[in-house]
């Protein structure tokens, strides 16, 4: 039976001891704890049963609201007697609500109708009435038209005359070469007297059109920017209410840690990259759990997040899948908040060493190629320094250029490709370019595909909110190509052959596991999908043209899977 009810607190019946974590969660990349996983089992259950109220997460065919999948976090806390419980929150708004029975609070209500931001949005809403009102009043609209077709008739008179100047000079100059062989001298310099006032009588004619024209598109541009005028003040009325509005939400905004200190959303981003917090920071489901946990004096033990219901069309989020913090809004805030706290360290910046050479799967005097390791990195990174291309500069100290001629990401395993002179890199990489190298990967995906082969065609752009994953998006996306091929069936996973045409970053990765491409993660995959001993993924084969001898070489490289 689960514990969820309408207190905030709601209480975890286990033996306090061995079981509880040494130090908080890293919330930007964690293997959810046993407790946090019981905490967030509970709440599951409740939203599977709960009838509080009504929101469409997309589970229900029979909804007819659009479906908004949600993410939920848990914080397990204990209380200042000892006692051990859980912190449910949602992230944004829930049923168009900030309180449900059962969620702590957000740490500023915004949707308060006594409150300052919601009169504020009340003036904002008269202010936009009144630009609307204005810009499609019928005196408004005539004024708009009537400046373009003054500029429409005052071009079209402007050409039809430059036309005709342009055909009676052509005309003159045919006259002059005429006539200069018919008549005397005298008589060809009246002649090209009268030609010469032809031409000033067209240049007169030429000013006075643009002189007429210009006049009445002025007298049309002065009506409609005085009837311009109101709508621009309103405008600034609107631009400086909504700045002044922001800004004092974002001090409104005021985040604890567990020393007791409190900052504002505004002091939180000062010295970040984008030190105007970005829309909605504050309003995750952590910084929600936090605040009430250090306002009630309880004590943060470990969290988790997870998705509840369908996926949205861009991202890539699984029902019920734990996944990490936000990064654009939340890293900042959180910095703040678990200051005081013990936290796990950052996975993301331990070395991951590789002390033995790495596996030379084919070498000649111009290229090789080798097996890269899982989770070793291709190129050096911000906090870690060995990778490849700092051992193969070891193993290669003549060699010149970049040398590796494409990338594999960290979790990916298998066949690099590396120029020894930078000729032979430039060759090379003219292949990558004109997508004549065949490349082969081979992947394990958590479930059974009900197909065999096919083409998925998602364009994909960095999700900035959450670096370095991927989104699909249509507008602003890269294209990425990917053919595939099932192979076998193994214990109810698929092992697939991918075929990338393109190679954008986390190409196989998000093409496996989104809604609109294959619905199955790649076993392992820590970003899409569920994180396991190591990613699935291993680059099998390169088929290329060879720079020097021109035979096009086959290489392959088998799966330690």
């Amino acid at each position: 039976m689960h514990r969820f009810s309408s207190s905030l607190f709601h209480p975890l019946n286990i033996a306090l001891g061995n079981s509880l974590p040494e130090k908080f969660t890293f919330p930007f990349y964690y293997e959810p704890h046993p407790l946090s996983i019981l905490a967030a089992e509970d709440l599951q259950t409740y939203l599977k049963h709960q009838t509080d109220f009504v929101h469409n997460f997309g589970l229900n065919e029979q909804e007819k609201a659009a479906p908004i999948g949600k993410m939920f976090g848990v914080m397990v806390v204990k209380s200042p007697q000892g006692t051990l419980g859980y912190l449910a929150a949602f992230s944004g708004k829930l049923a168009d609500s900030n309180y449900i029975k059962g969620f702590v609070p957000t740490v500023y209500n915004t949707l308060n109708s006594a409150g300052f931001y919601k009169k504020g949005e009340a003036q904002l809403n008269v202010l936009n009435d009144g630009i609307e009102t204005l810009e499609n009043a019928l005196i408004y609209r005539q004024a708009k038209q009537n400046v373009i077709d003054k500029k429409v008739e005052y071009e079209a008179a402007l050409n039809a005359l430059k036309a005709e100047i342009k055909a009676a000079k052509h005309h003159r100059n045919n006259q002059r070469a005429t006539e200069k062989l018919k008549l005397s001298p005298d008589a060809y310099a009246v002649f090209l007297e009268r030609l010469s006032k032809q031409s000033i009588h067209y240049q007169i004619r030429l000013k006075h059109l643009k002189l007429h024209g210009e006049a009445q598109l002025h007298d049309a541009e002065t009506i409609l920017n005085n009837l311009k005028l109101p709508i621009q003040q309103l405008k600034q009325e609107r631009a400086a209410l909504s700045a002044s509005l922001q800004k004092r939400l974002h001090e409104h905004y005021q985040f604890l840690n567990s020393k007791g200190q409190t900052k504002d959303l505004l002091a939180i981003f000062k010295d970040t990259a984008t030190p105007v917090p970005p829309a909605g920071s504050g309003e995750c489901a952590a910084p929600k759990l936090f605040q009430y946990a250090y306002e009630n004096k309880l004590q943060p033990l470990c969290m988790a997040e997870f998705w509840w219901g369908a996926s949205p069309k861009s991202e890539v989020r699984k029902h019920q899948q734990y996944y990490p913090s936000c990064r654009s809004k939340c890293e900042p805030i959180l910095a703040h908040m678990m200051q005081g706290l013990k936290v796990d360290d950052n996975p993301m910046l331990q070395a991951t060493s590789h002390p033995n050479d790495l596996e030379i799967v084919f070498e000649d005097a111009y290229l090789l190629l080798l097996n890269k390791p899982n989770e070793f990195l291709s190129v050096p990174g911000k906090t870690i320094s060995e990778s490849v291309l700092t051992k193969m500069r070891q193993y290669l100290p003549n060699a010149t250029g970049p040398l590796l001629v494409h990338r594999l990401d960290m979790s990916t395993s298998g066949l690099l490709l590396l120029a020894k002179t930078e000729r032979i890199h430039k060759q090379l990489q003219k292949q990558f370019i004109e997508r004549s190298i065949k490349k082969r990967y081979v992947a394990l995906l958590d479930g059974v595909l009900p197909f065999s082969e096919g083409t998925i065609n998602l364009p994909l752009r960095v999700d900035l909110d959450n670096r370095p994953q991927q989104l699909v998006c249509y507008n602003y996306g890269k294209p990425a190509v990917t053919h595939y091929k099932v192979i076998g069936i193994e214990n109810g996973k698929t092992r697939i052959h991918f075929f990338p045409v393109t190679g954008r970053t986390h190409q196989l990765r998000v093409h496996a596991a989104h809604s609109e491409g294959l619905k199955t993660p790649i076993v392992g995959d820590d970003l899409y999908g569920t994180k396991t001993n190591r990613l699935y993924l291993h680059a099998e084969g390169l088929e290329f043209t060879h720079p020097i001898t021109k035979k096009v070489l086959s290489v392959t490289c088998n799966a330690p899977f």
